[in-house]
C-alpha cells in the first residue's frame, strides 16, 4: 500500500487558493462591512472605484462629490496602513485617461484581469439601481460574485418583510417599538424608559429669541479632500453649490469625533427644538451625522449606543435621546425596510398624479419667499438642511404645488451630502409628497405658511404677509394649502386625520373656493412659469 505525503511532510508550502476582489463601494466605508470580513491579504485585492455612472446619474452637489470621494481615499489609505492590497480607480487619474472605466461593471472587469482575479465578493448595495447593475454584470460575464448582507442595520430585508406580511397598515410607531424591545434601548426591563415610548410631543418647541446653539464642529480639508476639492472643481464646477464651507467629516475617527461632539454639547437640547428653524443657523441643535452614518463611518448601533448613554448617566434628558434614537432605531431602519420591500415599483408612485416641473427656485433662482430662499440658499452653501425645513419647507411647497414628485427626488437625491436613494426616495415620495398615497405617512404633510411661521423666524421680514390669503402680498403657501385641498378633495377627504381642514372648508362657498384656486394658481403662473 502506497503512503500519501502531505506538502507539509515534504516541507513545502501548501498552495493557496486563488484569491477573490472584494469590492467596497462608496457608501460602504466600514472596516466592519460583511466583504471583508474574511479577508485575506496575501491573496484578496480590495477594488474601490470612482466612476462616471455614479458621479453623473444626477447632477450632484459639489460638496457631495468631494465628501463621498474624500472619504473613499482615506478609507483606502487606512486598509492600505493595515497592509490590505487596494486597487484604487480615481476620476482625476489621466494617465489612460481612455482606458478608465465609466461603470462598476468596467470597473470590475478590468480589476479582475489587471489583478488575475476571477470571482469577486460585495456587500449587498444600498441602492436598487447600483443591485440591478452587478447582477447584470453576472450575468453578463459569467463571473462568479458572492453578495453578502448588509449587516450594518439593525434589520435584515427578511425581518422586515415578516414584519410586513399580512399588515394592512406599516406604521413605523408599531415597528420602532419591537426593535426597542429587541434590542433593549431605552428599555427598564419589558418597560419603555420613563412609562412611554414617544416624546414626540415635548419636541415640537419653537425657538426662544435670544437662544443660540453651540457652532458647528468644523473639519478643516486635509491634503487628500484639497486634491479632491481641485478635481472636483476642473470637472463639476458647474454643478450646483458650493465648495467654500465644506467641513464634513471624511474618515472614521472624524466621525467618531463627530458624534462625542454631538452627544456632549448638542444632545442635551437636541429634543425641545428639533423642529426649529432660524434665518442664518442652517445646523442648531441637530447633529450632521446622518452622512457619516450613510457612508459607513459611524456604525447604527454606535450611535444609538453613545445617545444612551448619555440618557443612562444623566447628560442629556429621555425625551432629547428617545426622538434621536427614534430617528435612527425607528425611521432609518423602517424607510430602508420599505424601499426594499416595494421597489422597483415604488419609485414610480404618483398617487397625487402632480406633474409641474421643477421651478429653477429650487436650484438658486430668485424668489421672494424667504422661507424657501433661506433654505435653498443653506443647501447651496452647505449641501444640508435638517428634516424639517426638507419636510415643510422645500417639501411642502413641492407637496402644494404639485411639482412632479420624480422631479422632486431628483433635486433631493442631487443635493443633500447625506442622501442616498433608499433613505432619501421613501422620505421624498412617502413622506413629502404623499406620493405613495399614504404607505409611509398617515396623512399629507400639507402646511400653510402659519407652521412655518410658528416653528421659525422665516416670516419677519419676507416680501409675503403670512397673515394675508388673498391679494398680491399674501403668502403663497396659504393659497396653495387650499388649492391643494380643494384640488385633492376627492382622493383626502376621508382621510380622519384630514377632517379638520375639510370641516373648514366645508364652509366656503364656490366663489372663495374658486378665488382661493386663481390665487394659488396665479402665484404658479407668475412665480414659477
Amino acid at each position: 500500500m502506497s503512503a500519501t505525503l502531505s506538502t507539509s511532510k515534504l516541507g513545502l508550502k501548501p498552495a493557496l487558493t486563488p484569491g477573490v476582489l472584494r469590492l467596497v463601494l462608496g457608501d460602504q466605508l466600514s472596516t466592519s462591512l460583511s466583504a471583508l470580513e474574511d479577508l485575506q491579504p496575501e491573496r484578496d485585492v480590495v477594488l474601490m472605484a470612482e466612476v462616471d455612472d455614479e458621479a453623473n446619474y444626477v447632477a450632484h452637489h459639489q460638496q457631495k462629490l468631494v465628501l463621498v470621494f474624500s472619504a473613499m481615499r482615506h478609507f483606502a489609505h487606512a486598509l492600505r496602513q493595515r497592509g490590505i492590497r487596494v486597487d484604487y480607480v480615481a476620476l482625476d487619474d489621466d494617465s489612460n485617461d481612455q482606458h478608465r472605466p465609466r461603470s462598476l461593471a468596467a470597473a470590475l472587469q478590468q480589476s479582475l484581469n489587471r489583478n488575475k482575479l476571477r470571482s469577486v465578493v460585495c456587500t449587498e448595495p444600498s441602492e436598487y439601481r447600483v443591485k440591478q447593475h452587478l447582477q447584470q454584470f453576472t450575468e453578463d460575464t459569467g463571473i462568479a460574485l458572492a453578495m453578502r448582507e448588509d449587516s450594518r442595520f439593525f434589520v435584515s430585508h427578511a425581518r422586515f418583510a415578516a414584519w410586513a406580511e399580512g399588515r394592512k397598515s406599516l406604521r413605523m410607531e408599531f415597528f420602532y417599538r419591537e426593535l426597542r424591545r429587541e434590542t433593549g434601548l431605552l428599555m427598564d426591563g419589558s418597560e419603555p424608559c420613563g412609562g412611554q415610548w414617544n416624546f414626540d410631543h415635548d419636541n415640537r418647541k419653537s425657538l426662544p429669541a435670544g437662544v443660540n446653539a453651540p457652532p458647528r464642529l468644523r473639519f478643516e480639508p486635509d491634503a487628500i479632500t484639497r486634491s479632491v476639492m481641485d478635481m472636483v472643481r476642473q470637472r463639476f464646477g458647474e454643478r450646483f453649490g458650493t465648495l467654500e464651507e465644506f467641513a464634513w467629516p471624511v474618515t472614521q475617527e472624524q466621525a467618531a469625533q463627530a458624534l462625542s461632539h454631538f452627544v456632549s454639547h448638542l444632545l442635551p437640547a437636541f429634543g425641545d427644538w428639533q423642529d426649529a428653524m432660524k434665518t442664518g443657523a442652517p445646523f442648531l441643535w441637530h447633529s450632521l451625522l446622518s452622512s457619516s452614518l450613510n457612508l459607513g463611518l459611524l456604525q447604527a448601533r454606535e450611535v444609538c449606543a453613545a445617545a444612551e448613554a448619555a440618557y443612562r448617566n444623566g447628560s442629556a434628558p429621555l425625551n432629547a435621546v428617545e426622538g434621536f434614537i427614534r430617528q435612527i432605531l425607528g425611521w432609518r431602519e423602517y424607510v430602508r425596510g420599505i424601499y426594499w420591500l416595494r421597489m422597483p415599483a415604488y419609485q414610480h408612485s404618483n398617487t397625487l398624479q402632480a406633474t409641474r416641473p421643477l421651478p429653477a427656485m429650487y436650484w438658486g433662482g430668485n424668489t421672494q419667499m424667504r422661507c424657501m430662499a433661506q433654505a435653498i440658499d443653506d443647501t447651496r452653501r452647505h449641501a444640508y438642511s435638517h428634516h424639517i425645513q426638507r419636510l415643510m419647507v422645500t417639501g411642502n411647497f413641492a407637496l402644494l404645488a404639485g411639482i412632479d414628485p420624480q422631479q422632486v427626488h431628483a433635486w433631493y437625491l442631487a443635493v443633500y451630502v447625506d442622501a442616498f436613494e433608499w433613505v432619501e426616495l421613501p422620505n421624498t415620495l412617502g413622506m413629502a409628497l404623499y406620493a405613495d398615497g399614504g404607505l409611509l405617512a398617515s396623512k399629507p404633510y400639507a402646511a400653510s405658511g402659519a407652521y412655518i411661521n410658528r416653528m421659525s423666524d422665516f416670516c419677519k421680514g419676507c416680501h409675503y404677509d403670512v397673515k394675508l390669503k388673498t391679494g398680491p402680498r399674501a403668502c403663497p403657501m396659504n393659497s396653495l394649502y387650499w388649492a391643494f385641498l380643494i384640488r385633492n378633495q376627492s382622493q383626502l377627504q376621508g382621510n380622519p386625520r384630514m377632517a379638520l381642514p375639510y370641516r373648514n372648508l366645508a364652509a366656503w362657498s364656490e366663489e372663495q373656493r374658486q378665488a382661493m384656486t386663481q390665487q394659488a394658481e396665479q402665484f404658479l403662473d407668475n412665480e414659477l412659469g
